[in-house]
């Protein structure tokens, strides 16, 4: 029997042409991508198309519906999925549909490259998703020529084809979050050399629920920063400590008053594979699923 596979459309580079202005936007369905397809594995192929946006404007809730789509079309009889996402936001998504679907046959993919560029890579893609999901392996990403799992994702250029990375080898807990994020507030607040605690008392005062740092190095901030990250954890919300540098794994060493080994002991989780984007959608789904007492277990 010729399997079925769905294509969730969500907009993003790969469903966008350029404007007469010099800007770009969605603006291509599901069944006008497919047509930019060549030769595939025999297999029967739906589109579904759920939003068409820029994945930079998406919400925990958006990501929320692409999950709960995802899970609607396999529970239908769909084989597997395939979603074209932009690649802003696309490594959130796939940890958010890994935490709630492990195993299942699901691959993201986008491109760099709008659909009227000499150097479209939207179609290769595309292709590329849909017989990683006949192959089977659980939520993953087809991109530039690779296929990655989704827990360590990092989007590393901005201007080329091969796009996204894993940020440290590692091997993803074995855990299923399935409570919905969607209302549920995150913050992650950007560290500067020397920044003071402004922006987190900001996230606090907004009533952010978690709150994930992007730090320097392998996790470190200032003195200020330890003062509020002990200020937030008194006041029982969880703060992660990620960095903004994208490779590597994280080691909470420096002291000096603000670094990853003082901000562990205010009370931060040191987030030692997911960079920022990926801790926020983590720490999102323990809140949402109230199990914030596991976060140093899954963190780490």
């Amino acid at each position: 029997m010729t399997p079925s596979i769905t294509l969730i459309t969500t907009g993003g580079t790969i469903a966008s042409q350029q404007n007469a202005d010099g800007s770009s936007t969605p603006s291509l369905d599901g069944q006008a991508l497919l047509s930019r397809l060549g030769d595939l594995p025999p297999v029967r192929l739906r589109v579904a198309d759920l939003m068409a946006r820029d994945s930079s404007t998406l919400t925990l809730a958006d990501m929320q519906a692409i999950s709960d789509a995802s899970e609607a079309e396999l529970a239908g009889g769909a084989a597997g999925v395939v979603i074209l996402h932009g690649t802003d936001a696309m490594e959130e998504t796939a940890l958010l549909l890994a935490l709630q679907h492990p195993g299942a046959p699901v691959v993201l993919t986008g491109a760099q490259f709008t659909d009227d560029h000499p150097q479209a890579d939207g179609p290769a893609n595309m292709a590329a998703a849909i017989r990683a999901v006949l192959e089977g392996g659980g939520v993953r990403l087809a991109f530039g020529g690779r296929v990655l799992p989704a827990w360590g994702l990092v989007k590393h250029a901005t201007d080329s084809a091969d796009a996204f990375r894993l940020a440290a080898e590692a091997v993803a807990p074995d855990v299923t979050l399935r409570a919905p994020v969607d209302a549920v507030r995150v913050d992650v607040v950007a560290i500067h050399p020397g920044a003071d605690a402004t922006h987190l008392d900001a996230s606090l005062a907004a009533g952010a629920q978690g709150i994930v740092l992007a730090a320097l190095g392998s996790g470190n901030a200032s003195p200020a920063i330890r003062d509020g990250v002990a200020c937030a954890h008194a006041a029982g919300v969880p703060v992660v400590i990620s960095s903004r540098v994208p490779m590597g794994r994280l080691t909470a060493s420096y002291g000096g008053g603000g670094g990853g080994h003082d901000l562990v002991r205010a009370g931060a989780v040191l987030s030692r594979v997911l960079r920022p984007g990926q801790a926020r959608v983590l720490l999102a789904a323990l809140i949402a699923g109230g199990q914030v007492d596991r976060a140093a277990e899954l963190f780490g």
